[in-house]
């Protein structure tokens, strides 16, 4: 029946091009194309020579969670894991967007409980799990969702650690002119080499601040997080330990069955993977010194997983077997309510590569 739907695709509407945003993904329905994904991709190296790269890449895009292992550098570099002595599934948590299973939640309160704290003292504010079976274990015992069921509540616990450390106040860590945000937003500048002093800014989903980065220093940010060499003792060591925390602990990046933790799994040491909220995705391939930001213009999530997929495969980190394994858990075929396949979600003539 795959290979019916496939073969039928023949036709496809005259979507005008648009070199900014070229058509990264098609969605098809029978025999024709039903839906377009536009967006942008950049493959970098840690020096910002480029490798691919289609769309405007010089457009400024708020990173969101894709930029997590970025994010958690200061955790190690600052002394805090160390001191705390953090295992490599609390490291790996610094960067999750979670699904707020119990593997991930009681982690974190065990995490929380070292520092002197619980989840009243993380800021991002209560989410109901993603997680299917965890959401109706919560509903059907009567509790409601607090802030350790929260997607990022692994990297708060990690900026927690890092002020704790730093003997600064853990009230108010989320806000832009606290310390932890104000290392961040100077290693962001450092990472991607460029002044964010008078950026566009914002507030992520779970309080903390975000800033408008071109989408090529995020590539490039993301390869020197792939090929630290060029960067401070410290910081390359701390790149170094997230990157085979990540590898080591794939659950803890995303969930069961979930897209970003599927990836991670397959990929193992060669890549840290990480997708962000509004069709944002990142790769350091460590294997090539490569970074990678893709940018879907909708903010489909469908899109962005597909096309990272594409461009992990075409650049040897993931073969065929591994992404066929990924799709079958991860990406939802087109199908109609009784559950026949009805189309595909397929990489579109705007990846030449």
């Amino acid at each position: 029946m795959v290979s019916e739907i496939k073969s039928a695709v023949s036709h496809a509407i005259d979507f005008p091009e648009n070199k900014s945003a070229p058509i990264l993904i098609e969605v098809t329905r029978g025999g024709m194309v039903e839906s377009i994904h536009r967006g942008i991709c950049v493959i970098s190296d840690s020096r910002g020579s480029l490798y691919k790269s289609w769309g405007d890449r010089e457009r400024p895009i708020y990173p969101r969670s894709a930029i997590k292992p970025l994010q958690a550098i200061p955790v190690v570099a600052s002394g805090a894991a160390a001191a705390l002595k953090m295992n490599s599934a609390e490291l790996a948590l610094c960067c999750a967007s979670h699904s707020g299973e119990r593997v991930h939640t009681e982690k974190v309160a065990g995490w929380l409980e070292r520092l002197g704290l619980d989840d009243a003292n993380l800021e991002c504010g209560p989410q109901m799990p993603s997680d299917q079976k965890a959401a109706e274990e919560l509903i059907q015992s009567g509790k409601n969702p607090s802030s350790l069921h929260n997607n990022c509540s692994g990297k708060h616990a990690g900026m927690l650690s890092t002020a704790i450390h730093n003997k600064q106040s853990t009230l108010g860590y989320t806000k832009p002119d606290h310390p932890v945000q104000l290392d961040l937003m100077r290693l962001m500048s450092n990472l991607g080499d460029l002044d964010l002093s008078n950026t566009a800014r914002g507030l992520d989903g779970c309080g903390i601040p975000v800033f408008g980065i071109p989408i090529e220093s995020v590539a490039r940010a993301m390869a020197k997080f792939a090929d630290p060499d060029v960067l401070s003792q410290s910081v390359k060591e701390a790149c170094i330990q997230i990157r085979k925390a990540c590898g080591q602990n794939p659950i803890m990046i995303s969930g069961t069955n979930k897209i970003n933790t599927l990836i991670q799994a397959e990929t193992a040491d060669k890549a840290v993977v990480k997708g962000g909220a509004e069709g944002v995705y990142t790769a350091a391939i460590s294997s090539l010194g490569l970074g990678v930001c893709i940018k879907v213009d909708d903010g489909a999530d469908r899109a962005a997983s597909v096309v990272m997929l594409h461009v992990l495969h075409k650049l040897n980190i993931l073969d065929e077997e591994s992404v066929k394994k990924i799709k079958a858990f991860g990406v939802e075929d087109i199908c109609n309510w009784s559950g026949t396949l009805v189309g595909e979600i397929r990489v579109g003539r705007g990846i030449p590569f």
